[in-house]
């Protein structure tokens, strides 16, 4: 009796034990009804040992309109550390650090801009590009050139900015006003990758006085052309969201949002960069780009670039609405213009690690005082960990992370999320750009000239 009462029990023991293991499994789609599957762009990197490298990929000399001279631009940017620097002068594809190439029609205007005719490009000597690119007074910490810098574009009346790299495209060719899809669809036939650059240049919200007035639905024609644009050119990596102090792109974050929002829906990431787009010192490292690479070569940071495995990273914020949610979170008021502090350290990520069984992210970061979580463009959290549990309904197709400190912010790229009655792709319907009228009655008239 005894025998039988005991198996008795330890049946049902095993059968309350069971039951509580296969509930356990499923308890978080059960309470919260819905289970997240998040796609990070960082699943690969090992931080015990990835590289994180200094970038910039956008600046200017006076082989266009900067005020550095080609070889001093190089120079700096070496003294401050970086790893990487691409030189994208208008019109002017950079092909070397040492022969520079200069487009005599830009070269001219650039020339009597400054007032000085007879200032020319210099390049490095041969001797001194090797020691750069070995890495001479850095402990072997070479600085290496992205290769075919260029901003595309150059004649255009609105700022219709495209960066390039990797290709030789557009060299000497100075592109038409709202036309961004002449450059984006030439550089991808190359096998080239491209970014848009600081579009509040070309949308006019740099001029709004509120983030709730800027890419609102009366900028729906602006948001459908990107996003049109990025869905159809995937060797466009996404937008700058952060440049030059920040003038033009203070509300470029909303942008980025709006197209994460129509885009990964439809199985396309978007990514953000930040850069210095230095025309002189006052910017140089105000802006730039951290990659987490494996090896320190130019084929890692494009896979970099195409993967995501990326941060954004700038010293200056002067979006008010931000700066409000920042300052309140960290009890401080920071106005509605923010620089970074000159001898802070830049915030950097140690690690992040994503958690599915409890719906989680975290990230680790020094010299950070804040880490904010947006979804959807709204802020849905702060501090190191994000439990998207506790904020079903107000997340959509992702969540991403800037992370502030006296340094500056970071941006890290979007964290895609897919579960159950996520959202799913919406057609925009009929979209005609008007950017290809004002691209066809340019190439007619240049063809008049060339016949």
């Amino acid at each position: 009796m005894k025998v039988f009462m005991k198996t008795v029990a330890l049946t049902v023991c095993g059968t309350i034990l069971l039951t509580s293991t296969s509930y356990s499994s499923s308890a978080k789609a059960s309470i919260n009804g819905v289970d997240y599957k998040i796609l990070s762009p960082y699943e690969q990197v090992d931080w015990a040992s990835v590289k994180q490298c200094k970038t910039n990929l956008h600046c200017h000399t006076i082989v266009s309109d900067g005020n550095n001279n080609f070889s001093d631009m190089i120079e700096k940017h070496y003294a401050l550390g970086y790893d990487f620097l691409a030189i994208t002068d208008h019109a002017t594809v950079d092909y070397s650090w040492t022969d520079v190439n200069s487009n005599s029609v830009f070269s001219v205007v650039a020339k009597f801009k400054r007032l000085n005719p007879f200032l020319k490009p210099k390049g490095l000597s041969e001797k001194r590009y090797q020691q750069i690119t070995q890495g001479q007074g850095r402990g072997g910490r070479g600085m290496l050139r992205v290769p075919y810098g260029i901003e595309n574009n150059a004649a255009s009346l609105n700022n219709t900015h495209v960066n390039s790299w990797f290709v030789d495209y557009g060299d000497g060719a100075y592109g038409g006003t709202s036309d961004y899809e002449t450059v984006l669809k030439g550089v991808e036939q190359l096998g080239g990758l491209s970014v848009i650059n600081h579009p509040g240049e070309y949308t006019g919200t740099k001029k709004e006085k509120s983030a709730d007035s800027a890419y609102n639905s009366d900028y729906s024609y602006y948001i459908k052309k990107f996003a049109n644009l990025l869905l159809k050119y995937k060797s466009c990596i996404g937008l700058d969201v952060n440049s030059m102090g920040d003038y033009a792109t203070k509300y470029d974050r909303k942008l980025w949002d709006a197209m994460l929002k129509n885009c990964i829906p439809a199985g396309r990431n978007v990514f953000a960069i930040a850069t210095s787009d230095a025309h002189g010192d006052n910017k140089l490292d105000s802006g730039l780009t951290v990659h987490c690479l494996e090896d320190k070569t130019i084929e890692d940071l494009r896979a970099s670039l195409e993967n995501g495995t990326f941060f954004a990273l700038s010293r200056h914020i002067m979006n008010e609405q931000e700066l409000a949610l920042i300052g309140e979170a960290i009890g401080e008021c920071l106005g509605s213009q923010w620089v970074a502090a000159a001898d802070a350290e830049f915030p950097k990520i140690n690690s992040i690690i994503v958690d599915e069984e409890s719906d989680a992210i975290t990230i680790s970061a020094s010299h950070a005082k804040l880490i904010r979580w947006i979804a959807d463009g709204e802020q849905i959290a702060t501090g190191e960990r994000v439990d998207l549990d506790d904020y079903s309904g107000r997340v959509g197709s992702y969540v991403r992370a800037e992370v502030f400190g006296d340094g500056g912010v970071l941006y890290t790229q979007a964290f895609v999320l897919q579960y159950q009655d996520a959202p799913e792709a919406e057609s925009m319907g009929f979209f005609f750009d008007f950017g290809n009228i004002l691209a066809f009655l340019r190439r007619a008239l240049l063809s008049l000239f060339d016949s």
